[in-house]
């Protein structure tokens, strides 16, 4: 059922399947909105309740017009639904709104599927050279060479034209320049990822930028208990490339954390 969710003045669309089973709240990642997760749905909804939604800005959800935090979101759309503690999967900069919550208010959070996902406090996640560009890119207003260069980078694995990933792209990127005057950062986790004590698998796309790898590998590892994925065919876009194996690691978790 689609729904509006109030969140600190703003709102967001959201969307929950209902059913009796456990709770999964998916992230997206902030090349695309939380359709990306169209392709794993169907394998999910069967065995659990699952509650998805837009972070402003991207797909359904209005742009922001104040200040505000992807990790305060997170909790008003949990505290709308009435869920005390849910398995979160995060993709990309979902998997780091999910880390933040994690690590904050790890009473809220059963269970972690994390997939590419990016952390805060962690300084070279992406390569200077491309952060250059993409700087030159955006003060240029150049939507088309933007897209191109981060399905270049994020993007490797796909075939042919892969309209999907471009078109998710490409409403992304509109995101990031109305959400960049407001959006305040969370607070650094990285090194304080060893807190965590909750069931957790990432899954890292070997076809992803070098810079993600590594910082996906040496999460990984000062995660207690993570179990690290390598996706080979895969790269910042699992749920495109690799649904069912998506979704087999999120049940995993939600398994993990019954």
């Amino acid at each position: 059922m689609e729904t509006t969710v109030t969140v600190k003045d703003g709102e967001l669309w959201a969307d929950d399947s209902g059913g009796d089973g456990s709770p999964l709240v998916l992230l997206h990642p902030g090349v695309g909105d939380s359709t990306l997760w169209d392709p794993v749905l169907p394998y999910l909804t069967a065995r659990h309740r699952v509650i998805r939604y837009d972070v402003r800005g991207y797909g359904r959800s209005p742009a922001p017009t104040t200040r505000y935090s992807l990790v305060e979101d997170l909790i008003a759309v949990l505290d709308h639904f009435s869920l005390a503690r849910a398995v979160v999967v995060g993709s990309s900069m979902g998997g780091a709104t999910a880390l933040n919550l994690a690590v904050d208010a790890p009473v809220r959070v059963a269970g972690l599927a994390l997939f590419v996902p990016g952390v805060t406090g962690y300084a070279e996640l992406t390569s200077a050279e491309f952060m250059s560009e993409l700087e030159r890119l955006g003060t240029a207003g150049d939507m088309d060479g933007i897209v191109d260069l981060g399905m270049r980078a994020w993007g490797r694995a796909g075939q042919g034209e892969d309209a999907v990933a471009v078109g998710q792209l490409r409403t992304a990127v509109r995101g990031w320049f109305a959400n960049h005057p407001h959006q305040v950062p969370d607070a650094p986790v990285f090194e304080r990822l060893g807190e965590l004590s909750t069931p957790c698998v990432l899954a890292l796309g070997e076809q992803d930028q070098p810079e993600v790898v590594r910082c996906n590998e040496e999460m990984a590892a000062r995660i207690p208990g993570c179990r690290l994925v390598r996706l080979p065919d895969s790269d910042h876009f699992p749920t495109l490339r690799v649904p069912e194996k998506v979704a087999e690691l999120i049940l995993e978790v939600a398994e993990q954390a019954r």
